[in-house]
């Protein structure tokens, strides 16, 4: 028999195995020793929020115990915040995860509301060329005051860390949260 802990990990509970709780421990002493001391904080925080909606899409809603594998997969998948990726218990790195590209307003660069930003951002093209074309629509008819409009208001805000990688389309791993987060 194994003994298990429970863990609060980016605001969620968990049951946790001693052997995936002792590596889970370790890979976030190691991640936290890598980090800049300026945005460690921001960046652990992140991190956790990671995790924690890693561990909760394996585990859903059931009681289901957490293991080292589910750990070691989380490890791989992350990396740390240098670029590299720890090996798992088999040596072998897990394969990288397909990235899936979201539409969010950019309010770190943002000259209004962000929606210029956002959306050169997710097509990934220069922010001037997508102000000139708004203002374009916005003068030749009223399109380009509702597009923006209508945007502004659907377009959620990327506020953490991980919702700039996907808005960029980045995998959200330690290295990317690290870049975006020292962009700030």
């Amino acid at each position: 028999m194994k003994k298990v802990e429970n863990i609060g990990i980016g605001g969620r509970s968990f049951i946790i195995d001693e052997d995936a709780y002792n590596r889970l421990s370790v890979y976030l002493n190691n991640f936290r020793s890598k980090l800049d001391i300026t945005q460690s904080s921001e960046v652990m925080d992140e991190l956790e929020s990671r995790i924690s909606e890693i561990f909760a899409a394996k585990v859903g809603n059931s009681s289901q115990v957490v293991s080292l594998s589910m750990v070691e997969e989380v490890v791989s998948q992350l990396g740390m915040p240098d670029g590299s990726k720890e090996k798992n218990a088999s040596g072998n790195n897990a394969p990288e995860q397909n990235t899936i590209k979201k539409f969010y307003r950019d309010v770190d660069n943002k000259a209004i509301g962000g929606v210029c930003s956002g959306l050169a951002a997710y097509f990934s093209i220069d922010v001037l060329l997508v102000r000139i074309i708004m203002i374009a629509l916005l003068v030749c008819a009223s399109a380009g005051f509702w597009i923006y409009a209508i945007l502004w208001i659907v377009a959620p805000k990327a506020v953490t860390a991980a919702q700039k990688c996907e808005m960029r389309g980045w995998p959200v791993t330690a290295e990317n949260m690290a870049k975006v987060s020292s962009r700030c």
